[in-house]
């Protein structure tokens, strides 16, 4: 190798650790972040805050508040601006989780490698647990964030119409109607269920930092498209993950969805279908990201850096 290419080769890899350097230094002040929330000192709600710290805080890989972190750095803020906003994000997502887990929904045992909520603390309070989430959340945005007023009810409106009916809760609703009872979906039907009932959520992840960030409207747009298809991505790996892996890979329960009947993208497609629609949704992802390159301050580094983790994760 010539003295040109090494330095090149050696410049990639410093590029390579700075990126992953920032994404974990994002990880760490998120979770400190996140531990230091306090959402009572009522002795008689210690209960609800107990469950509420054991659901929020039992690890995960925090894609969503770090992809937010990311985002709003990527316009020129400094990532910590948007803490109480993908503070929010994390608690709704986690509420989701919550209540998927409950027996009238998924019936999961193990959620990130221990007992689910209402295995811990009973169906009740799992169920109170995930309302409490929601209300927090919107505390977070509308006490503790920072920015204009327009930029705070920007991100409630994101917030709110990214886990609603046009959101993760219809996506929920329709996933929940096309498990078992012999009814099979289509390929349109399947990325409409996890166009809403996953892709929502992280699309609004990265729309919230850009708001926060002061981004134009064509910008905001670009990193939409972006995080649809990281979100798209992501469900079509965990379906392969449940399909492919051990309960002691994933932390949860693993085949459960075929045992279910869910609509899968491993059912619909296959197994080498399935990773060629994660391929191609990744590589839609990257390619969204051309516009952003052309007019943003910072680099895309580290969007590029998070659709190869989701892609290849669990390898």
């Amino acid at each position: 190798m010539d003295r040109g290419a090494g330095r090149a080769v050696d410049a990639s890899r410093r590029g390579a650790r700075r990126t992953a350097d920032r994404w974990e230094e994002h990880r760490e002040r998120f979770e400190a972040y996140l531990g230091g929330l306090v959402f009572s000192g009522e002795p008689l709600l210690q209960g609800l805050v107990e469950a509420m710290r054991y659901s929020m805080l039992g690890g995960g890989k925090r894609v969503r508040p770090t992809l937010c972190m990311e985002v709003a750095g990527l316009f020129g803020a400094e990532p910590g601006l948007v803490l109480p906003s993908a503070a929010a994000i994390e608690l709704i997502h986690t509420y989701s989780l919550v209540h998927d887990d409950l027996p009238a929904m998924d019936d999961d045992d193990y959620r990130r490698g221990r007992p689910t909520t209402h295995k811990r603390y009973g169906e009740a309070m799992a169920i109170l647990t995930g309302d409490a989430f929601f209300g927090e959340a919107l505390t977070l945005i509308t006490v503790h964030q920072e920015g204009t007023c327009e930029q705070v009810l920007e991100v409630v409106r994101e917030l709110a119409d990214s886990t609603g009916v046009n959101g993760m809760v219809g996506g929920q609703v329709v996933d929940m109607e096309f498990t078992g009872a012999g009814r099979e979906a289509d390929p349109r039907t399947l990325h409409m269920i996890h166009r809403y009932k996953t892709g929502a959520l992280i699309k609004s992840s990265a729309r919230i930092g850009a708001i926060l960030a002061g981004a134009a409207a064509a910008e905001q747009r670009a990193v939409s498209d972006y995080a649809m298809e990281l979100g798209l991505c992501f469900q079509i790996v965990d379906d392969l993950l449940d399909a492919t892996s051990t309960r002691e890979v994933l932390g949860k329960s693993a085949g459960s969805d075929a045992e279910q009947g869910k609509a899968t993208f491993v059912g619909v497609y296959g197994l080498e279908g399935a990773r060629r629609e994660a391929d191609e949704a990744a590589a839609r992802a990257l390619a969204a990201l051309a516009p952003v390159e052309q007019s943003a301050p910072g680099d895309t580094s580290g969007l590029r850096k998070l659709v190869l983790f989701v892609r290849h994760r669990g390898h």
